[in-house]
């Protein structure tokens, strides 16, 4: 299984090493995608193209130079930005910024918007998900010690490290995360309870069914 398979009710760490590279949609630009999955207790998809089987998906984006972003229709779309001098977003009357260290912004896949690295390469994190089905909250936490996890039924819990290391303390298997990894961590029919270790930040993503 590749890094970018749909996920099923099972947890694990995906090293950075393994996240394909590929081109975007629109093909003017490469992203290296992390994972996609689905919430299998959510509402059912509306017409979506095969290519599009997926509630979720977490990418890397690379922008080296401007470039227009692809259009994911009926998808919500948060941005996070990982490392560069920051991004400026524009087009269809917006105008935004993502700032170092790691600032973030959420927008509709629908808006015709343009990526414009403010000064020299950036790497921008991209979670998407299909507005109908999924329910998105976010975090962005520094690791300091241990941390608690709750995963509710049928939801599904992304970790990324942004930097540093740690270790899941719990009967997990999981073992070792370190800085660019991300931690999938899904919930069948039953609540589960993660312990993460260590010291760094990290970006937290909760997606449960609508």
């Amino acid at each position: 299984m590749d890094s970018a398979s749909v996920i099923g009710n099972i947890a694990r760490v995906i090293p950075s090493f393994a996240y394909d590279r590929i081109r975007w949609r629109n093909g003017l630009g490469w992203t290296r995608e992390v994972a996609q999955g689905r919430l299998e207790s959510a509402s059912p998809v509306a017409e979506a193209r095969p290519s599009d089987a997926w509630d979720w998906r977490l990418s890397i984006a690379e922008i080296d130079a401007e470039a227009p972003f692809s259009r994911f229709d009926g998808i919500e779309r948060e941005q996070m930005l990982l490392s560069g001098e920051g991004l400026r977003l524009h087009g269809d009357g917006i105008e935004q910024e993502l700032r170092p260290p790691h600032q973030r912004w959420r927008f509709r896949g629908e808006d015709a918007l343009v990526g414009s690295p403010l000064d020299g390469r950036v790497e921008v994190a991209n979670l998407m998900w299909r507005r109908e089905r999924v329910d998105t909250t976010s975090w962005h936490r520094p690791l300091v010690g241990p941390m608690v996890i709750f995963i509710e039924p049928g939801s599904t819990w992304l970790v990324h490290l942004i930097a540093g290391q740690g270790m899941f303390a719990d009967a997990s298997g999981l073992g070792r995360i370190e800085a660019g990894d991300t931690a999938v961590l899904p919930a069948g029919a039953t609540r589960l309870r993660h312990v993460l270790e260590g010291g760094g930040e990290a970006w937290l993503m909760r997606l449960q069914p609508r």
